[in-house]
């Protein structure tokens, strides 16, 4: 009788744990990164900025700093061994600037002569790829970058600027804190290229960039 209700009580127990784990399989479903998102985001970026020639012989390096902040929004598609691939937009404003000394050559500074470079906004269409961990991604993204850059005389007239193309590629992670709240974090590398300057400024100006981003999107 002893081992009869011993048996019993096990397959009890053996139950009650198989019935236990499948309401909680059947509760907690496996998350999919599959659909659209739209989200904000702010970050901090440093970066090296050269201009040559500046109206005559001479160079500046400005190494201009700040923040910048905006909008993305993209699509993802989770395939079924977990790899994500996607596309994405965004655009930022930025507060981006840096001065420097003018040299005529270098170790031969010209007195009184500055310039400033600024980042006004940048933005970017970029390619993603990840795998998908539940609810964590991460990824590496890269693509084609726009930013408007301008060059300010510090010291008189002479100011100009222009829409920069180039390339950026980097890499972040994004979290699901819910279905369909995600979280990011992200650094990127943009290189926006460089370009000449006819009179009467006879420059040529580039702008090279590091960044750290966060961000918060709504998926749909």
């Amino acid at each position: 009788m002893k081992k009869l209700l011993f048996a019993l009580s096990l397959s009890l127990l053996t139950s009650s744990a198989f019935a236990a784990d499948t309401i909680v399989a059947e509760a907690a479903p496996v998350f999919s990164w599959t659909g659209g998102y739209v989200g904000l985001q702010a970050g901090y970026a440093w970066g090296d900025g050269r201009v040559d020639q500046i109206g005559g012989p001479g160079f500046v390096d400005t190494d201009p700093d700040g923040f910048l902040g905006g909008v993305y929004a993209g699509y993802n598609y989770q395939m079924s061994n977990n790899i994500v691939i996607g596309a994405e937009l965004d655009v930022v404003y930025a507060n981006v600037d840096g001065s420097g000394q003018v040299f005529a050559a270098p170790g031969f500074p010209i007195l009184g002569a500055s310039v400033t470079e600024e980042l006004n906004w940048s933005g970017a269409a970029r390619l993603r790829l990840g795998y998908a961990a539940d609810r964590f991604l991460p990824y590496i993204a890269g693509g084609v970058a726009f930013g408007d850059i301008d060059i300010n005389n510090n010291n008189g007239p002479g100011s100009f600027g222009d829409t920069f193309t180039g390339w950026t590629i980097g890499a972040g992670l994004d979290y699901a804190m819910t279905d369909n709240l995600l979280l990011r974090a992200e650094y990127r590398y943009t290189d926006f290229g460089s370009k000449s300057f006819g009179a009467p400024s006879d420059s040529s100006v580039d702008l090279k960039t590091n960044e750290v981003r966060l961000g918060i999107a709504y998926k749909f």
